[in-house]
């Protein structure tokens, strides 16, 4: 049977941080309630959650330098509350990898179709490989050359010539997947969404470049001139399988 999801709610008002706790747990998710970054790390340490909702205007620690350690811990979704004034942390909060965001006060309908959103795209990336009994063309065939590392899109992981594993956030993996699938083919942003069944995402909709840059740092050989995921102008982007310069 599948347990319910685990969500950790971030947020120093005890007010909203229960209200919102409350609501998820009316519809059956697994609730942690924190109030700001030393009791969240408390959380991880015990359990891995399924997904971080976190309020990025709190006193004692700011939600961006969390979100930069936590990812520097665990490869966890992350869903942003942002005052509406701040546009700017929105946009760094994509580039440390969080995944979604959503103004306060936040309709709880919506946080939560964010939340299973999020939850949708992320789920592959966390389920566990089962053992390996197929022959070895087809787990070759579900590797893919990028620039200076291999995505393997069985274990929805990205892995350098020596094995390691370098985290990718979910819609990371998403427009890999898609690059993967339409090699030397001009794509559009729109096309690009449009294949990564991002519709229902307006944030990565707004950071696809964000991404795209975030990507570029961790396979291109010289991530300021990009050979293996270009950029063509006015039209989109171009995945080169071998890396040649436009």
């Amino acid at each position: 049977m599948s347990q319910s999801p685990h969500i950790v709610i971030v947020d120093d008002e005890a007010p909203a941080r229960e209200m919102v706790g409350d609501y998820l747990k009316m519809h059956g998710f697994t609730v942690t309630l924190c109030d700001g970054g030393r009791s969240l790390r408390g959380a991880i340490e015990t359990s891995v959650p399924d997904l971080v909702v976190l309020d990025l205007n709190m006193p004692e620690e700011d939600g961006l330098s969390i979100i930069r350690d936590l990812k520097s811990r665990i490869n966890v979704p992350v869903i942003m509350l942002t005052a509406t004034a701040s546009p700017i942390d929105r946009v760094v909060g994509l580039e440390l990898g969080a995944d979604d965001y959503i103004a306060k006060p936040c309709e709880l309908r919506e946080l939560m179709a964010r939340i299973r959103s999020v939850l949708r795209r992320s789920a592959p990336a966390k389920a566990a490989s089962a053992p390996e009994t197929a022959n070895a063309k087809a787990a070759k065939d579900q590797l893919v050359r990028f620039g200076t590392k291999w995505l393997d899109l069985e274990a929805q992981a990205l892995r350098d010539d020596e094995g390691n594993e370098h985290p990718l956030t979910a819609s990371e993996f998403s427009l890999l997947k898609v690059f993967a699938a339409n090699p030397k083919r001009v794509l559009s942003r729109e096309r690009l969404l449009e294949l990564a069944n991002a519709r229902d995402a307006e944030a990565f909709d707004r950071a696809v470049d964000l991404r795209i840059m975030r990507i570029r740092r961790k396979i291109e050989l010289d991530p300021t001139k990009p050979a293996v995921i270009r950029t063509i102008r006015g039209g989109g982007y171009l995945f080169s399988p071998a890396g040649e310069k436009a």
